[in-house]
């Protein structure tokens, strides 16, 4: 139905072929990092960097498909600088000769799902999650809706640094908006729950963080029968994710208690992700949310080999419950195009994050925050009892901390493994744990920090471990 429609609409669309076709000098380092490019706007990130990733990108799609009519759909979140550098990357993908349909304000996971039902060439989304507003991000999807791999983000930067040569480009594309596809992605959220969901006298509070579910979260949760809360329930770009969403769960529990809710639901930016809050206010993070979703489709045999997906992040509590369980688990970098890519290698069918992104490939290849809020909610209302209880009868999380220390020069923070002082750190309080707990230190991909986790048995342990190695951070990395 979308590929008759982008046939149909053909004559109506706009050319905005534009000339800015010189290559950039960029750093040696990558561009991409682990959920794409992402920025302050107006150092790097610029109109420039768009338009050479958007005509790039199409140079990279083309040669993954045969069908040269597909469209490449682009969407964006709600921050100031969204509208601008959709425009420039559209312009770069009209000029590698491909068509763009720009479905505007959208949660990521909604050019994930067009991009694979429209039978796209590819998508392009236009968010730097939750990032503050002043920072923006691309992430590009290839035609079934996954997260481009990394050999093709390579060539696309091969592209920019100016390393290769375009190949020859049989006209050019065409610009149309679209922003009544939006509704098919929304529809498609309502299927698996339609039939035998009813959220009547659920009270659900919603925090929208200012982004790109403020116009769609509500709606399904009411057409749903639930009552629901709404806060930072309009798009604004200058305080998106400000203390608020998914990152700032201190709004949402005091507005669960003063209304006496059943639970709340905190998106980041791009709706890509989700935490929940039991009617306690209780946070209740991605590894609650996939031990739960777990032990429900183990027990409706739709688990292979009790198998689970998760990252380094995951806390040991939950990976030794679920094991008990005689359950799986596998545990990937951080990001969930890595979650994804191990979940297709394996042939498993749930993995996350436990920051909230939690990917069901019975619903979908792409991490969706809408989808699996309705569906926490949907086994709440399942169990008949709160998810307070649910989460009770669980597992108990190991005392974990996780320190961010901001290291602005690149190189010293992707080179941090090659400090001697700080490795010896490491190995000193491994060495002091045992098998009591465990260190993960690592470079963010999205933001110039080292984060440094430590969990452990007890909460002297993970304490003290902590301060140590992000002192050794501070003074050896940082410094």
């Amino acid at each position: 139905m979308l590929k008759q429609n982008y046939r149909r609409d053909r004559q109506n669309k706009t050319n905005i072929l534009s000339n800015s076709n010189s290559q950039l000098d960029l750093p040696a380092t990558a561009l991409f990092g682990t959920d794409g490019i992402r920025g302050r706007v107006g150092d790097l990130l610029d109109e420039a960097l768009a338009w050479q990733v958007g005509f790039w990108t199409g140079q990279v799609l083309q040669q993954q498909t045969d069908n040269d009519l597909s469209p490449v759909i682009v969407g964006q979140d709600s921050r100031n600088s969204s509208e601008m550098l959709a425009t420039a990357l559209s312009q770069g993908l009209v000029a590698a000769g491909l068509d763009v349909w720009h479905i505007g304000l959208c949660p990521t996971p909604g050019v994930a799902y067009l991009t694979s039902a429209s039978n796209a060439t590819g998508g392009v989304m236009i968010s730097a999650s939750h990032n503050p507003p002043e920072d923006n991000g691309i992430k590009i999807f290839g035609s079934d809706g996954a997260k481009l791999s990394q050999p093709l983000q390579e060539a696309i930067e091969a592209g920019i640094g100016g390393k290769v040569v375009p190949t020859s480009i049989q006209g050019q594309g065409y610009y149309v908006r679209r922003p009544e596809l939006v509704q098919n992605y929304v529809e498609s959220l309502k299927v698996p729950l339609l039939s035998d969901r009813d959220f009547s006298g659920m009270r659900v509070v919603l925090d929208l963080a200012w982004g790109a579910a403020v116009g769609l979260a509500p709606s399904l949760f009411r057409d749903l029968g639930a009552e629901v809360i709404c806060l930072h329930d309009r798009p604004d770009g200058d305080r998106i994710n400000v203390n608020c969403g998914s990152t700032h769960l201190g709004l949402l529990k005091s507005a669960v208690n003063q209304n006496s809710a059943h639970l709340g639901f905190a998106f980041d930016g791009d709706a890509d992700r989700v935490l929940a809050v039991d009617c306690q206010g209780r946070p209740v993070d991605g590894d609650y949310i996939l031990y739960l979703w777990g032990q429900t489709l183990r027990q409706a045999q739709k688990l292979p080999d009790n198998l689970i997906i998760s990252t380094v992040m995951a806390n040991l509590g939950f990976e030794r419950a679920w094991q008990k369980q005689g359950g799986k688990m596998i545990r990937t970098a951080v990001g969930d195009q890595y979650v994804q890519a191990e979940m297709v290698r394996t042939g498993g069918m749930l993995g996350g994050e436990q920051s909230g992104h939690i990917l069901c490939r019975h619903y979908g290849i792409a991490g969706d925050g809408l989808l699996t809020a309705l569906h926490l909610a949907a086994l709440v209302r399942q169990a008949g009892v709160s998810l307070t209880q649910l989460v009770d009868q669980s597992f108990q999380t190991y005392p974990q901390l996780l320190r961010n220390v901001r290291v602005e020069n690149r190189d010293r923070r992707m080179n941090w493994q090659q400090c001697e002082p700080l490795q010896n750190a490491i190995a000193q309080a491994e060495a002091a744990m045992g098998d009591r707990g465990r260190i993960l230190v690592r470079a963010s991909g999205t933001e110039p920090v080292i984060r440094v986790m430590v969990e452990a048995a007890c909460s002297e342990l993970t304490h003290h471990w902590t301060e140590t190695l992000v002192s050794a951070v501070e003074k050896h990395v940082a410094a």
